[in-house]
């Protein structure tokens, strides 16, 4: 009989759990409690990290669109970025409707950009595509390019009455901000 086995009292394959198998289980449940316990030091830093109360407020903006005169446009502050909403005129949306997806740096149809039943309303992110400027054509006096919709006067870029992108080196669209009619003349974006 081994030193080890004597002063146990048993020998391996006698029937008594191996010391190697408590061993393994006394590290199971260490490691486990170690991770249960990291896991209730880490839940209140990673709870802090959600946006607070007032910041989900800001998370939606309900706009009134009556004060809107047709033809013209207003900038919402949504998330901190400005968002134009435009009334259209009939002439607008007429010129949107007819213009041909081959002509457009990026294709999209006037009606995938507005809501149905109401594309008389456009919203629209105002942030150029090409280096994150706000192009010009809110304003009766602002310059609104070849295409009456908006001017981007840092390199030329040009928008039409549908905000899609028409010269100049913006890649892409305005962009459209997730929103939706609360009724007919209110909207709420995000």
């Amino acid at each position: 009989m081994s030193a080890t086995a004597h002063a146990t009292g048993h020998t391996p394959g006698d029937g008594h759990p191996e010391d190697g198998s408590k061993r393994d289980f006394l590290k199971m449940v260490t490691a486990a409690s170690a991770f249960i316990g990291v896991g209730a030091l880490a839940w209140p830093l990673i709870d802090s990290m959600n946006p607070s109360s007032d910041v989900l407020a800001l998370s939606s903006v309900d706009f009134e669109l009556a004060p809107v005169a047709l033809g013209s446009a207003v900038t919402v502050v949504w998330r901190g970025k400005p968002v134009f909403v435009r009334h259209r005129t009939a002439e607008e949306i007429k010129g949107a409707e007819d213009v041909s997806l081959n002509q457009l740096i990026d294709p999209a149809t006037d009606a995938s950009r507005v809501k149905s039943g109401h594309d008389q309303w456009l919203v629209v992110i105002g942030i150029c595509t090409h280096l994150g400027c706000v192009p010009l054509g809110n304003k009766p006096t602002d310059p609104r390019g070849e295409w009456g919709g908006w001017f981007c006067p840092c390199h030329g870029s040009q928008y039409d009455t549908s905000g899609r992108v028409r010269h100049g080196p913006a890649p892409l669209n305005l962009a459209v901000p997730p929103y939706g009619f609360v009724s007919d003349s209110k909207i709420k974006i995000g």
